[in-house]
Formats: C-alpha cells, structure tokens, sequence
C-alpha cells in the first residue's frame, strides 16, 4: 500500500472513515483539485478507495493514525466520517492525540449538537480546533456537491472554509452552499433543524399523495404526473421532484406500483426527535414537525394498527372527474401553505437556539445555503433568503409580507382540504396542525387565559391581567377575592 511520500506532508485535507459518505466527500475533495488523506480503520477498505478511484484525482492512503497525520499539511485539517456517539468519540481522542495547536477536526456526522458543544470546548482546552458540521444532500451530495453547515471558531473557518466552500453545491447564482453558521455546536444545531423540516415536508407530501389517491380517485402514475406539474411552479423543489420519481416506478417483479408493494412502516434516525425534544426545551411550537415525527412513529406501530382495524370511519366518497381536477388544485394551495407553516417554524427554532446559545446565526445565509445541495432544497428558498436579508431580525416568516399574501389567499382551499380529509377520514395531521398554528398566531385572544384561570384555581400559579401590571391570585378556596402576589 502507498504510504506519504518521504518529501514530507502534502495533503490538505484528510478524510477518516471511508464508508460511502466518507468515500464519496474524500473525492469530492479529490476531484476539486485537492490532494486528499484518506485513512479508515480497516485498511482494506482505504486500498479499495484507491484502487477503483484514484484516477479522480491525488490520494494519500495511510494504514495508520500516525501516517495519516504525518501526510497532512499544518494547519492539519481532519474530517471525521464515523457513527455518531461512541465511536466519534473514540475517533477524536484517538487523533487529538496526534495533533497540534491550530490543527483542525471536523466531525461531519449528524451528531447531537450538545455532544458538538462538549467536544468543541474540550479540544479548545488542548489548542485544538473542532468544526462540528452538518452535510446534507446524501451519498449523491457528498460526491457531486452538498449543502455543508459548519459551526466552529471564525479562526478554523479561514482555514477550512475555502475547502469546503469548493466542494459545496452550487445555487443558481453560483453563490457556495456553505458558509460558518456559528460558534460550537451552531453548525449540527442548523442540521438538526433542516432534518427537521425535512421530515414535515415529507409527510405533508405524503398526505397530498394520500388525498389525491383516497378521495381524488388518482393512480399513482396519474398523482405522479400531478407533482410533475406542481414542479413547474411555486412548489419546484427536490422533494417534489423525486415524489414524482418513485410514485411513476413499477415494481419490476409484481407489476404493481411500486409505492403499493412498499411497507408502510416509515423510519427514522433521529434527528427529527431531537428537533421536537430541542424546541420543547426551548419553548418554541413546531406542531407541523412534531406531526411529522408521530406519523412515522404511528406507522411503525404495526400492532396497534392491526388491532384497529375493526374501528369504523366515514362512508368515503370518490370524486368525479372535474371534481377531482378541482381538488387537486385546492390540494397544491393546501400543501403549498403548510410547506412554508413548516419552515416557519423550523426557522423559529434556530432562530430560538442561536439567542439561547449567543451564536448569532443569520438565518438569511442558512436558507441562502439551502437553496441547493441539500434534501430540502426548493425554489421558494431564494424568496426566504430575500426576506431575512431585507429583515434580519423578522420575528417570523410569516411576517414576510409577500408570504402572508400567498397563505392569505390559499386559506380557504386549505381549509377545504382540511375539511374534507376529516369528512372522507383521511388522516392529515401535519396539514391540520400547520393551519393550527397559523389561526393560533392571526388570534386575538388565546384559550390560554381559561388554562392560567384552571392553574391558579388548583395550583395557586397565579396569572397576569389585561388591564394593569403585577402578578395575582384568587382566593378560590375562600371568598374569591383578588390579591397581589
């Protein structure tokens, strides 16, 4: 096996962990001009790295830490591709080991952001740089361009940004999709965040599918062509564009659709939980995300659903012809209002996180980053981007008036949609939920004032007044006065 040459170090950056997407980033590297270390605990798998791909460009293979380190240009940078937990842990101390003040690792799984933070703040204490870094876009990203969320010190990004950013996917204005989203764990935070999102525009399109199929009467090759159409216009994104994909697929060995022979048992790694977990630590509703997550916890409990079957619904009702164009439409008003509901409230989230943390993230370069790359990816990204340039401390999407007069206009389609999944008893609780949250924040009065009344008569948790300050309790035990607490 080749080893560093014995001219001295000549990589600028080394990849550890070589499965597919530690394969696919190294020559990613590799194909953009850099010459790139690569090293993986099991030897053979480096030699076959090589061997199939080295003709894309300049690798240094090493058997082992120390060789891998030795064949690194100072200031060393590192990515780190191995599971999250444990084994990131080991893999950290192993190398930390080897390095010096200003060396750089950069841990590009999805780890938890408060395991980043511990991470970042003990190599800080060695001299140690450590960019916590959020990737997506999956195996065809990591090699062709991802969206990459770096966190870390502003002094590890001079060093590791001009890499990255080279390797990154590109917008349409060219512009990198990578930039330093902020200090410590700010960078796998904005990740968790987008795999959160992710997870609610899945199931909000997974509840359209649903609709046009149990109440419109469509084939999936017909729903197919639908998102095709869809595409074209204000919902143009990737999720959509390869819904389209899978629901035109004919399973080759029974000739049925290819959705029809799936297991409807969605999965999950876990980012979407945290996401929900995080937003309830701090306080910020994501009803639209928190659905997502249920209806993949929901379908996995297949003994649950099988000891329903017996309970009954409502006669359902498949439409016409004209009936069901008409639906369909109503349908893309329906999913487009609940899409932007979604990221809304992710974008709520980080925005929540970054005040939390004092890492001052700019929410305008997160959607700029997410415009391409990544698995959200989606047209209406470069009008996010445009309204937290314009408004950078905008307290929500919503507040965005041009977005504020597209759901205004599609509120009535979407209410009917609503409406008429509850009559025909289809499930949509992420299309219930986002609308949910829209009429909860357009209310004037919340039934909020009802739940501090209940408090305060069983707890004496006291509440605040409409009409002057202070803090109160009544005495419900006793005479129902009034007293200042």
């Amino acid at each position: 096996m080749p080893t560093t040459p014995s001219s001295g170090p000549t990589a600028q950056i080394g990849v550890t962990g070589l499965a597919v997407m530690g394969s696919n980033l190294a020559r990613n590297f590799a194909r953009h001009g850099h010459t790139v270390a690569v090293h993986n605990r099991t030897a053979a798998r480096t030699r076959s790295l090589v061997d199939t791909y080295g003709e894309e460009g300049t690798f240094v293979p090493a058997e082992s830490a120390e060789e891998f380190v030795a064949s690194l240009e100072k200031p060393r940078r590192i990515v780190i591709m191995v599971k999250a937990g444990e084994a990131t842990d080991a893999v950290i101390e192993e190398f930390a080991a080897l390095l010096e003040d200003g060396d750089v690792l950069i841990d590009g799984g999805n780890a938890h952001f408060q395991d980043t933070r511990r991470r970042e703040k003990a190599l800080r204490e060695r001299g140690i740089h450590f960019v916590g870094t959020g990737i997506s876009g999956g195996e065809e990203g990591a090699l062709n361009g991802p969206s990459m969320m770096p966190g870390g010190s502003v002094e590890s990004y001079t060093s590791l940004g001009p890499l990255l950013e080279s390797i990154a996917a590109k917008a349409d204005d060219g512009a990198p999709c990578c930039t330093h989203i902020g200090p410590d764990g700010a960078g796998h935070f904005v990740k968790m965040v987008h795999n959160g999102i992710e997870y609610a525009d899945m199931q909000l399109i997974g509840e359209a599918y649903q609709l046009l199929r149990d109440v419109a009467g469509y084939s999936p090759a017909q729903i197919a062509d639908v998102f095709r159409t869809w595409n074209t216009g204000r919902l143009d994104s990737y999720l959509i564009e390869i819904t389209a994909e899978v629901l035109s697929h004919v399973d080759e060995a029974t000739g049925k659709p290819f959705v029809d022979v799936v297991l409807d048992q969605a999965e999950q790694k876990g980012t979407g939980r945290w996401t929900v977990q995080i937003a309830l630590d701090l306080g910020v509703p994501v009803s639209g995300i928190a659905e997502a997550v249920f209806a993949r916890s929901v379908s996995g409990h297949s003994d649950l659903r099988d000891a329903s079957r017996h309970l009954t619904g409502p006669t359902p009702r498949t439409l016409g012809t004209n009936e069901a164009a008409a639906f369909a439409d109503q349908v893309e008003q329906a999913l487009y209002a609940s899409k932007i509901v979604a990221y809304t409230q992710g974008f709520h989230e980080i925005a929540a996180g970054s005040e939390q943390y004092d890492w001052n993230i700019d929410l305008g370069k997160v959607a700029a980053i997410w415009r391409g790359g990544c698995i959200i990816r989606a047209a209406f990204l470069d009008r996010i981007t445009s309204a937290y340039e314009a408004q950078p401390h905008m307290p929500s999407l919503l507040a965005d008036k041009s977005f504020a007069q597209e759901i205004a206009a599609a509120q009535d389609d979407w209410r009917s949609v609503i409406a008429t999944a509850v009559t025909q008893g289809v499930p949509t609780p992420a299309f219930a939920a986002t609308l949910a949250y829209y009429d909860s924040l357009r209310a004037e009065r919340l039934p909020a004032a009802l739940t501090q009344g209940q408090r305060d008569y069983f707890g004496a948790h006291t509440y605040h007044r409409t009409d002057r300050e202070g803090t109160f309790h009544t005495l419900w035990g006793g005479d129902r006065t009034e007293v200042e607490s």
